[in-house]
């Protein structure tokens, strides 16, 4: 287990200093993958036509399949080893809760995979070296509580998203916005960042953070909600 959110070995293959080339890699990706237990191999790249030899005799051999972004669904991961080359940010976090036997990422963009980094805290392999995953922290001596009533709120949003399989449903997203619309003196002092790392710290998935962050920089710019009538006057306690 390498963290709370992947409860099987997870990896990412990440480019070296000097690198020139991407194949060496890819290769460390899929060696990785090939020594791990599980069942069948399959490979996630952006679209079918694949720029990279190794990858490319990969995905003919007998027993691998090859998905592409359109069309796919985290559901035909389940049960196998997954090499996914080169996700962007909502890709990595569409694999929340996936239920694969190993996952090797190939990295493409630092920025992309930082956060998921610190998420899945996974393996990663560079030229000649192996970075073992980190021992977890505890979060809550990261932060201090949030003033207004904030902390309880996001510690509230999150009991409720964790209790369903898909995250956030649109009630409690309309509460947030209703309470963000009508109690703005509760929210003036709160930063993005905040609310950001509270909600990783409480373990909510990484889209439901990027929502919830997402609500509160919109409001920061000065952009309203359109809250359905039900909520419209909303506040929480």
């Amino acid at each position: 287990m390498t963290s709370d959110a992947y409860q099987f070995p997870v990896a990412i293959s990440r480019l070296s200093e000097g690198e020139t080339s991407r194949e060496p890699q890819n290769l460390r990706a899929i060696q990785w993958l090939a020594d791990q237990p599980g069942g069948s191999i399959v490979v996630v790249t952006p679209q079918k036509q694949v720029h990279s030899d190794i990858l490319k005799r990969l995905v003919v051999t007998s027993g691998v399949t090859h998905l592409s972004w359109r069309g796919f669904s985290t559901g035909s991961l389940v049960g196998r080893r997954v090499l996914y080359a080169w996700p962007n940010r909502k890709h990595l976090n569409g694999l929340w809760g996936v239920d694969a036997d190993a996952l090797a990422v190939i990295e493409w963009n630092e920025d992309e995979t930082a956060e998921w980094i610190e998420d899945a805290n996974p393996v990663q392999l560079f030229h000649g070296r192996t970075v073992e995953p980190q021992p977890v922290e505890e979060p809550a001596d990261r932060q201090e509580p949030l003033p207004n009533g904030v902390d309880g709120i996001l510690e509230h949003i999150a009991a409720m998203a964790a209790g369903y399989s898909s995250g956030l449903k649109w009630n409690e997203e309309a509460m947030l916005k209703a309470d963000m619309m009508n109690r703005p003196d509760r929210w003036v002092s709160i930063t993005v960042e905040q609310v950001r790392t509270k909600c990783r710290a409480l373990g909510m998935r990484p889209d439901d953070v990027d929502t919830v962050a997402g609500f509160l920089q919109r409001r920061k710019e000065g952009r309203r909600f359109n809250v359905q009538s039900s909520y419209r006057t909303f506040r929480f306690n």
